[in-house]
């Protein structure tokens, strides 16, 4: 039986729920807009105020139903033979993920990751194209390598999206590959997070609470690019993926 609101959400101070509530309400819009971001933002903030163990948990089960609200444009867009190599990968490496996330620190391959997704924004950022991305050893290499940060930190999104956004093609397309590739990363963290029993009862009423923030800006986000999606989404995208990866840098070294 679940226990009552109030005594899951009494420990929690109001500067901390309000922090919580802006964290899922932008990480909605972000997810709408650009198919990626949503996970690394929900695990930033929610890590701060509650702890990575509930934090992953919470992302994984927040990004549910903007999967399904983006899931009919990466099926309609979306390239298969990047999106099913990739998908496949991750479901196989991501319980060794969730294991380290259960038996080590994450702090310091936070550190490693952010770098790494730095140094890939800025060869997106010069344009540089980058050699042999689409044949199948490396996007089942990356994609194993997404599976296991999705399944240790919750963060699995920047590998892929820095090899759809290297991938010649449509606006349209490189966003639907984002939004696939995501979606796989999404449901291969599930399984093993409930194996190691990270989805309490804390977890599913914090998430239910605000699961409509984040839904409804998911929407606003997807009407966004609709509109503008054309003339901001790579720009958008590696600002956002710059910024994130910044900060998540910067909060890893003030806790290590």
């Amino acid at each position: 039986m679940l226990p009552d609101i109030e005594s899951v959400l009494s420990p929690i101070s109001i500067d901390d729920l309000i922090l919580i509530s802006a964290g899922m309400m932008l990480a909605g819009f972000v997810r709408g807009f650009v198919g990626f971001g949503a996970s690394l933002i929900i695990v930033m903030v929610v890590s701060v105020a509650l702890g990575p163990l509930l934090a992953v948990p919470i992302a994984a089960l927040s990004g549910l139903p903007p999967m399904i609200q983006l899931l009919p444009t990466a099926v309609k867009y979306s390239e298969k033979t990047f999106v099913l190599p990739f998908g496949i990968a991750a479901l196989i490496a991501a319980p060794f993920g969730t294991w380290l996330l259960v038996t080590l620190e994450p702090t310091i391959v936070k550190i490693f990751i952010s770098g790494f997704v730095l140094a890939m924004v800025y060869v997106l950022y010069k344009d540089w194209r980058l050699p042999n991305l689409s044949d199948l050893p490396t996007l089942i290499a990356v994609g194993a390598t997404a599976g296991v940060i999705q399944g240790a930190a919750g963060v699995g999104g920047p590998p892929a999206v820095v090899i759809a956004l290297s991938r010649s093609s449509t606006t349209e397309r490189q966003r639907a590959n984002v939004i696939g590739a995501v979606t796989t990363l999404n449901i291969s963290s599930l399984m093993p997070l409930w194996y190691h029993g990270l989805f309490t009862e804390e977890v599913l009423i914090i998430t239910l609470i605000l699961l409509p923030f984040h839904v409804g800006s998911t929407w606003l986000g997807a009407k966004f690019f609709l509109r503008f999606g054309h003339a901001f989404f790579r720009n958008g995208a590696l600002i956002i993926l710059a910024t994130l990866s910044i900060s998540t840098l910067v909060i890893a070294f003030l806790s290590y």
